[in-house]
């Protein structure tokens, strides 16, 4: 049994692991899944410079991803709709509307230059073997910018998961570039459905955004759904307002989808309704407001990590240095290697050192007095001649020989210097080396990159402010109902599903309940009123109730403020029963007592005005020490 258990352990923390760092979460070095590096992995080694069918893509991509072919053709398409790294040629879908992408065999696609330049380098990559060990994959590219914030991003792994909001191109470039020189910035995200987003309660990628539609309501019978919230689809929208339609949530005649490129939904209204009674509706009842929240979690280092759109940004400012540094040492050795090769080409051919092996019997000669040849020369070569350099000169043909030229030779070893000297500024200057690489990409930025959500502040429309009071609340005596689904009997008032209501049956009970469809509340209910906090405030009720053990009357006078929903509570104590209820003030009471001998005065009055307003658990107060026959309240008349 332990030997099971420790298998299961062992084998359920190996499957967590591999679906945290190997399924669901974005590494942060590169911002990608495994799938979407392996797509872009699979798009450098075909591009030819033409598109290829998805189809294929996916079959190349197979060679990595262990997963099968479904998996990848719906990674590759999500990735391709973020028209960042991946041009695209065919029906990938629409990300408005909802609409699925046409089969891989039908679409084709390719990477953009932009994806090779900032994420493409073998040679500083490292590698390791593909599932079966017939391949080498990248474990991360080496990426320049902060792939992670511009796709954003989602996932469910065991135990956590992460949500990570898109932002814009341009704006992420231009906060790595005030990062890179020490100056403030501030990011936002940025939706490819526009509309509008708060971020009042956005804590720098975590958190929580409202998200909302733009509306068009300059017509006062209908709404122009212009922009959509990120989340959604112009279908899930409609639906939205459809259920709340058919909830009486809003009036609503008729909706329309006209959405091409961009989004266009038409809600007609109904008769009796209007565009600015409705807005408030729309925001609070359908899918035009939606709530998201947030959790930058990515790999770091191996490792689950929560992060800030900050930090992020941070860490990319190091590691956009790090990997400039890296490749202009890479291309300073080239340089040096080619300056050094084209220095003894040029002295083997100008000063004829090849004729010196002519006589020359053995290889190891050969190789010697080539070396020897180039010793009164080692000022201007500055590097050892090897045995390798020599195989490489004694390689090279009679026919290039004899159309050597001397000075096309020394122009390009003159631009080989130059571009040297380029690149020791550069890596002096590293930092500003990388400024102007970001300065290069923003060149680049067209008009559709440019930021397409409004950033506004607005309050989130409360459900039961906006709820319309289009509800007939009736109660029924004859049967003891109470709801808005009622048919017979008295309407009471009108309510939305949203309201509460305070109800006080006849034995003295009172609770606050939402309002209902069909409630049975007692024949004889006493009151029945809205639970909103300013009536109750101002709501005084005076209770006329009698003991049964004494029959003598008491009055209480209280206010109902505080209670707990659907929770029941008692008015008057217990052994009593309620005589009468109002909440009139300008009222007296009237007693009758019971005959008894020597008793003259068998009917009193007492002004209600003369009694405090108590505690709604406070006992009533004692009018006398008389039985009580019946009693009732009587207006007091002005004199």
């Amino acid at each position: 049994m332990a030997y099971a258990k420790k298998i299961f352990n062992d084998n359920f923390l190996e499957y967590a692991s591999y679906v945290i760092k190997d399924r669901a979460i974005p590494d942060l070095e590169d911002g990608l899944k495994p799938v979407q590096r392996r797509i872009l992995h699979s798009l450098f080694e075909m591009d030819d410079g033409k598109f290829h069918k998805v189809a294929n893509v996916v079959g190349h991509c197979m060679k990595y991803h262990p997963h099968g072919d479904a998996s990848i053709y719906s990674a590759l398409v999500v990735l391709a709709n973020k028209e960042l790294f991946i041009d695209k040629q065919g029906n990938f879908g629409n990300i408005l509307t909802g609409d699925p992408a046409a089969a891989g065999r039908y679409i084709e696609c390719r990477a953009l230059a932009l994806a090779k330049k900032v994420l493409y380098n073998p040679e500083i990559t490292q590698y390791t073997e593909s599932y079966d060990g017939r391949n080498k994959e990248p474990q991360v590219f080496r990426s320049k910018i902060p792939v992670i914030l511009i796709h954003g991003g989602e996932g469910i792994a065991v135990g956590m998961s992460t949500k990570i909001l898109p932002h814009n191109y341009e704006e992420v470039l231009t906060a790595l570039k005030s990062c890179l020189n020490n100056e403030p910035f501030q990011l936002y995200p940025d939706f490819p459905t526009g509309g509008m987003v708060d971020v009042s309660e956005y804590q720098d990628g975590n958190g929580k955004v409202l998200v909302r539609a733009k509306l068009d309501i300059s017509d006062p019978k209908k709404v122009l759904i212009r922009e959509i919230p990120f989340g959604t689809t112009t279908e899930s929208l409609m639906n939205s307002i459809e259920n709340a339609a058919r909830r009486s949530k809003i009036k609503v005649s008729a909706i329309t989808d006209y959405t091409t490129e961009s989004a266009e939904i038409e809600v007609k209204l109904a008769r009796g309704a209007y565009t600015n009674e409705v807005v408030d509706s729309l925001f609070a009842f359908t899918d035009c407001e939606t709530s998201i929240s947030l959790n930058l979690l990515v790999i770091r280092d191996g490792l689950p990590t929560i992060m800030t759109v900050t930090e992020i940004i941070k860490y990319y400012a190091v590691q956009i240095v790090e990997i400039l540094t890296d490749e202009l040492k890479l291309e300073q050795k080239a340089l040096l290697d080619k300056i050094h090769a084209r220095t003894l080409e040029r002295i083997f051919i100008e000063e004829r050192i090849y004729k010196r092996i002519e006589e020359m019997k053995t290889k190891q000669d050969v190789i010697d007095t080539v070396i020897t040849g180039f010793a009164p020369f080692m000022k201007e070569i500055k590097r050892d001649v090897t045995e390798e350099d020599v195989e490489r000169l004694l390689k090279i043909p009679i026919r290039r020989i004899s159309l050597y030229d001397i000075n096309k030779a020394r122009d390009e070893l003159r631009q080989l210097q130059e571009r040297l000297k380029d690149v020791r500024n550069h890596l002096k200057h590293i930092t500003a080396y990388a400024v102007s690489f970001v300065d290069e990409l923003l060149s680049g930025v067209t008009e559709e990159q440019k930021r397409k959500t409004e950033v506004i502040s607005f309050n989130k429309i409360d459900v039961r402010e906006a709820a319309q009071r289009n509800l007939s609340l009736s109660y029924d005596e004859e049967t003891g109902y109470l709801g808005y689904e009622v048919k017979s009997g008295k309407v009471q008032f009108s309510v939305s599903s949203y309201d509460r209501i305070l109800v006080i049956r006849k034995s003295g009970v009172y609770s606050i309940i939402n309002a209902p469809d069909k409630l049975f509340v007692d024949k004889g209910m006493l009151f029945c009123g809205l639970a909103d906090k300013d009536e109750m405030a101002d709501r005084v009720f005076t209770i006329l109730y009698r003991s049964d053990e004494t029959g003598f009357a008491h009055l209480k006078r209280c206010r109902i403020e505080k209670f707990i929903l659907d929770k029941s509570y008692e008015l008057i104590p217990d052994g009593c029963r309620i005589i009468k209820m109002t909440l009139k003030d300008e009222v007296s009471v009237e007693l009758s007592y019971k005959p008894k001998p020597r008793l003259k005065v068998l009917n009193e009055s007492f002004a209600v005005k003369d009694y405090l307003v108590k505690g709604v658990k406070a006992a009533g107060v004692r009018l006398s020490a008389k039985e009580v026959k019946n009693g009732k309240f009587v207006k007091i008349k002005k004199k």
